[in-house]
């Protein structure tokens, strides 16, 4: 089999947490050019079922999964119904994430728990229940999202939950990928910097940042989300067949200054 070939996901299924929009959108699109079935996985069902439509055009087998990715009834019943309805469940890209901005002294509890509960228990639970398909089928990809803020520390923007919970992404993806090793079941993290979605590029709050982030950046930009689709397709498939453990830093070199 040649490269190119084991790069194609044909008669593949995956999920996308955070599917709807952003960086969980374009990977869809790049899973479904790549030949993969996608479920269209998001808190926001509507949003999802928008995209899902979208992609429907690019010829693969697309639906769009309400999920709260906090509630583990409702991530198991979300593998059962992506299994149900395509009959496998072959890659699983953990991306719902969330990240908010407060000073730590300030910081409430429930404020602290939000973004732990979503970044990194969702992943867990998430990663848990395709892994359990996963070992069943005899094998599986799992890629789940964490960020340059496992590795540094953003500034001038106060995100110690963020910071803590990407970190945490990043261990857990070490721990599962030992764990399931044997069991045919790779676990591998992308570590975006930052990336110019949507929401970034509207966001008041983000926008006065977004010059200082470039003025650091040793590219002199921020990315954009098609250039973290590469990277998840090649966790995805036979390409990357011993690659495990691993994290993919996708940042413009801003991790290396």
């Amino acid at each position: 089999m040649g490269i190119l070939e084991k790069m194609r996901l044909d008669g593949k299924t995956a999920f996308v947490t955070g599917g709807a929009r952003g960086i969980g959108k374009s990977v869809a699109a790049a899973l479904c050019e790549a030949g993969s079935n996608v479920a269209v996985v998001d808190v926001d069902y509507q949003e999802a079922e928008k995209t899902a439509s979208e992609l429907q055009t690019l010829g693969t087998g697309v639906i769009a999964v309400s999920c709260d990715v906090t509630d583990q009834d409702q991530v198991n019943q979300m593998v059962r119904t992506i299994v149900e309805h395509f009959g496998s469940l072959d890659v699983a890209f953990c991306n719902a994430g969330i990240c908010t901005n407060y000073p730590a002294e300030e910081m409430t509890f429930e404020q602290w728990k939000k973004v732990i509960d979503v970044n990194l228990t969702g992943v867990f639970l998430t990663a848990q229940a395709a892994g359990k398909q996963m070992i069943q089928q005899g094998g599986g990809s799992i890629i789940a999202t964490a960020s340059m803020s496992a590795h540094i520390v953003n500034v001038p923007q106060p995100q110690c939950a963020y910071n803590a919970s990407k970190a945490g992404v990043r261990q857990l993806v070490k721990s599962l990928a030992v764990e399931w090793a044997q069991k045919n079941v790779r676990v591998n993290s992308i570590s975006p910097g930052y990336i110019g979605t949507d929401l970034v590029l509207s966001s008041p709050t983000l926008i006065p940042l977004i010059e200082q982030w470039k003025k650091v950046s040793p590219m002199g930009r921020i990315g954009r989300p098609d250039e973290l689709q590469a990277v998840v397709v090649y966790l995805a498939g036979e390409a990357s067949s011993f690659t495990t453990g691993s994290d993919f830093v996708v940042d413009g070199a801003f991790t290396s200054i």
